[in-house]
């Protein structure tokens, strides 16, 4: 008996030292590989990020490129120089206030000024609004300072007399005698990058040299400061009034940042108070003395090395080696699509950004005086100007340094045939004779006739050429270097292939590793196939429960969570919606019912539905009431009002909004006023286009998709309702539409019109069959058809379809159960077809997700649902394919 105890307690040691020694080396091989594996996955992340500022940073420098040259071209303008060498009169201050108008419109800029020697604001391109800055002093700024010092300044900051932030660029103006007389300022407008930065899920800021975030992807971290700032780098600012009232707080209250690191992983409560684990990239932009800053989240990273760890537990931990293969097949599926989508944007940005630059050269081209090619000397592209006489008169440096020109061969007045002879004796223009090479291109510049091609150079280089006629003669080209533009499109391809290549290694890496867990624990192959159904079975319940809480009570918190996903499923109803109205209108299918109709009624609901979004968005909708009558379609009238009103709101920034009617003659013009951006003349007509939308700062996240005005313009076409639009930019629009009136005596004779559904169903006024022989399936599609404004006739089996199927009487759909007990419902439907005498949509609803079941009924055309159905999608496939008539 002592000795079976001695065995018995000997035993119970070895059992728990083994399993001490499996548990602790689980949980070292886990920590291990954790750690590496998320070092790895942090290195990976920090290279593409290194990538991705790169592209940032190429970005922004295009994007001010394209605005530099302007001002050096307008400093060497006759008429500055003039209006500034001798004192203003009040006309000839109109008349540079109407040029610098006349070219910032054409160069898109934010604002262009001139000031003159004493820092005095003598005209600029705001001069018609209230925030002009005419008549202002300037001389503090530094871009003025820098100008007058240099002959070039730069700056951002806010606008001292508008309050909008832009990226200052300056010139001197210079006399004959190389005095400065004053100096021009153009004011770029950066909030378009900001605009195009917004769908990064990175956060991604610029600060300046004194450590001042001005601009970013996320409103929270604007105007922060990233350090303490110095007394002398606070009194600069208030000095230079950079950023005027605005209050400047620090962006992390309990530390500071590392000056010496270009990388670090950090962890801090961010500005929006969301506690952040990032990693922390910066990238300086010498030219500005700016820093780009990159921060990308860690928790992918730290994911992978979860992953990682708990793959090296232990053989026993299979269920989880399993949820480590899919997590990890998505996770790279993910970062594969995203790379090749954020990549294939930013080569469009950059190539759009390319092209705008050159149109920046042209323009400066244009501007500015014959033979003064000094001017041009800083411009990235190379550049020639010619005379009416095809002599060469300007270029610049780059110029010479693309057609390495000897220096003898560039003087002025010479003509630009001995320059296309010398490019052609070394083989630049081409096989071919080389006279009809020389006479083409003359005979194109003796024309005047703009153009734009690219020229692959025997080195590889590939340049874009452009070029336009000057005015009263001569011809200028452009020449850019895009061979880093033709290389990001073969670096996409090669980072494609390479994700291909690492996603097939981790997944052949994961094969491996399942296979051993199996084979070690194929006793687990029960417990995980049940835990796989037990986890299915809440994620189908969930899906359930969400469309069941809509109709139940519940806290804010919840109801919060419900409405996001119902707004999220009406931004996309409204796209399909707005499609198949398109569709519909276009082919003639829209019945339109006119009748008698008070118009305030209609007017008032519109004014009280849209109060509540005007109030949310801090605006204030005010109605005027009205009596009138008019005759037209209540549902396709509403339509049109409830897009005005949309579209007013969002692009109001503040103030208000008026609803109302005139009297127009034998009609009624009903009108909507905002105090919004306005419509420039050029955008009036495009906006009624399809997916045309106004590109503006404003709610750049919040425009649809471009669909509404489309639709009202051609529900108005329908109806022979005119549409009327008055715009003022910066001060608002009106947009009308005119109803004609109406027989008052009539509205009692109009029976009330019954609606079961939304204004707006695509289905409603439609008949439909349902065929199941479940009994609560039929009344359930009836009580969810009809709150659609559909009707449908019901029907438990083939023979009482078959029965009551007549060629007087076709529905416009059918709704046909795979199982109808003993025989298939496809069956059924050549014989319906008979006897209806023509096909019709037709939905199939199974159980079975059969892939030959599925494919056998989309070659008839016929559309596929699996059950339990999804209400949206019902609608969906039953507007489309009554709209395509399938």
């Amino acid at each position: 008996m002592r000795w079976s105890l001695k065995a018995r307690l000997r035993a119970s040691r070895q059992t728990l030292g083994q399993v001490a020694l499996l548990v602790g080396g689980a949980l070292v091989c886990a920590f291990i590989s954790d750690q590496v594996a998320t070092q790895r996955a942090l290195a990976q992340d920090a290279a593409q990020a290194a990538e991705q500022m790169r592209l940032y940073a190429d970005s922004l420098r295009r994007y001010v490129d394209r605005y530099r040259t302007l001002p050096a071209v307008l400093a060497l303008d006759p008429q500055l120089r003039a209006a500034l060498a001798s004192p203003l009169d009040a006309a000839s201050q109109a008349h540079l206030n109407e040029r610098l108008e006349e070219v910032n419109g054409v160069t898109q800029s934010s604002t262009l000024t001139l000031i003159d020697r004493s820092g005095l604001s003598v005209a600029a391109s705001n001069w018609r609004l209230p925030s002009s800055n005419v008549g202002y002093q300037y001389a503090f700024r530094p871009y003025f300072q820098q100008a007058v010092v240099d002959g070039h300044g730069s700056f951002y900051g806010v606008g001292a007399t508008t309050g909008v932030p832009g990226y200052f660029i300056s010139d001197a103006v210079h006399g004959a005698g190389g005095t400065v007389l004053g100096v021009v300022v153009i004011k770029v407008d950066l909030r378009e990058l900001e605009a195009q930065w917004a769908d990064s899920r990175d956060i991604v800021f610029i600060s300046d040299e004194h450590g001042v975030v001005f601009l970013a992807n996320r409103a929270a971290w604007r105007y922060r400061e990233l350090h303490t700032l110095s007394n002398d780098d606070a009194s600069q600012i208030a000095r230079t009034r950079q950023y005027g009232d605005l209050p400047l707080r620090p962006l992390i209250a309990d530390r500071r940042l590392p000056d010496d690191s270009a990388a670090a992983r950090l962890r801090f409560a961010g500005p929006d108070g969301h506690h952040l684990d990032v990693l922390w990239q910066r990238l300086p932009l010498p030219g500005e003395r700016w820093t780009l800053h990159l921060l990308q989240d860690t928790a992918p990273a730290l994911a992978a090395g979860r992953v990682a760890g708990i793959a090296a537990g232990g053989a026993w931990l299979a269920v989880l080696l399993l949820a480590l293969f899919v997590q990890s097949r998505l996770r790279l599926s993910r970062l594969r699509r995203r790379s090749r989508e954020e990549l294939e944007q930013m080569v469009k940005q950059h190539a759009a950004a390319l092209r705008t630059a050159q149109d920046g050269v042209v323009e400066a081209a244009r501007r500015s005086a014959l033979g003064q090619s000094a001017s041009l000397e800083h411009l990235p592209q190379g550049v020639s100007v010619i005379d009416a006489d095809l002599r060469l008169v300007a270029w610049n440096r780059r110029y010479v340094e693309f057609f390495r020109y000897p220096p003898e061969l560039m003087q002025v007045g010479r003509p630009i045939e001995d320059l296309f002879r010398f490019n052609a004796q070394r083989g630049l223009l081409g096989d071919g004779d080389e006279d009809e090479a020389i006479r083409r291109r003359l005979e194109h510049l003796r024309a005047g006739t703009p153009h734009l091609h690219e020229r692959e150079r025997p080195d590889g280089t590939v340049l874009e050429i452009r070029g336009n006629p000057l005015p009263g003669g001569g011809f200028v080209t452009s020449y850019a270097d895009i061979t880093q533009y033709k290389n990001v499109a073969r670096d996409l391809r090669t980072l494609a292939g390479t994700l291909e290549r690492r996603i097939e290694a981790r997944t052949h890496d994961l094969a491996l590793a399942k296979g051993e867990a199996e084979r070690a624990n194929l006793y687990k192959t029960r417990f995980v196939a049940a835990a796989v159904h037990d986890l299915l079975q809440p994620l189908n319940a969930a899906r359930m429960f969400i469309s069941a809480l809509r109709h139940r009570d519940a806290d804010h918190e919840a109801q919060t969570l419900i409405d996001n996903v119902d707004e999220a499923l009406s931004a996309q109803d409204a796209l399909l919606t707005g499609l198949l109205d398109i569709s519909r209108l276009e082919s003639g299918a829209l019945e339109v019912r006119r009748r008698e109709l008070r118009l305030g009624s209609l007017l008032e609901t519109l004014a009280r539905e849209f109060g509540v979004l005007a109030q949310a968005r801090g605006l204030s909708l005010h109605y005027v009431p009205t009596h009138a009558v008019v005759r037209t379609d209540e549902d396709l009238l509403r339509r049109i009002v409830q897009n005005f009103l949309s579209n007013a709101i969002r692009y109001t920034p503040r103030g208000r909004i008026v609803l109302g009617c005139r009297r127009a003659g034998d009609a009624v013009r009903i009108e909507v006023w905002d105090s919004g951006i306005g419509i420039p003349d050029a955008q009036r007509h495009a906006i009624f286009e399809e997916f045309r939308r106004l590109d503006t700062g404003h709610n750049a996240s919040e425009r649809g998709a471009g669909l509404g005005l489309a639709i009202v313009e051609r529900i108005a076409r329908l109806l022979g309702h005119p549409i009327g639009l008055r715009s003022w930019p910066g001060r608002g629009s009106v947009f009308s539409v005119t109803v004609p009136r109406g027989d008052a005596t009539a509205l009692a004779a109009t029976p009330a019109t019954v609606r079961l559904a939304d204004d707006d169903s695509p289905l409603r006024g439609l008949q439909g069959w349902c065929l199941d022989d479940d009994a609560r399936v039929r009344e359930a599609t009836r009580a969810l058809l009809e709150t659609w404004g559909a009707s449908v006739a019901l029907y438990a089996d083939a023979d009482a379809a078959l029965s009551a199927a007549a060629a007087d009487a076709v529905p416009d759909f059918l709704l046909l159960d795979y199982r109808l007990g003993d025989v298939a419902g496809p069956d059924c439907v050549p014989t319906l077809f008979e006897r209806w005498g023509r096909p019709i949509p037709v939905i199939v609803i199974s159980a079975e997700r059969d892939a030959a079941l599925q494919a056998r009924v989309r070659e008839a055309g016929w559309g596929f649902l699996a059950k339990p159905i999804r209400p949206a999608a019902l609608r969906a496939l039953i507007s489309g394919l009554v709209a395509r008539g399938v």
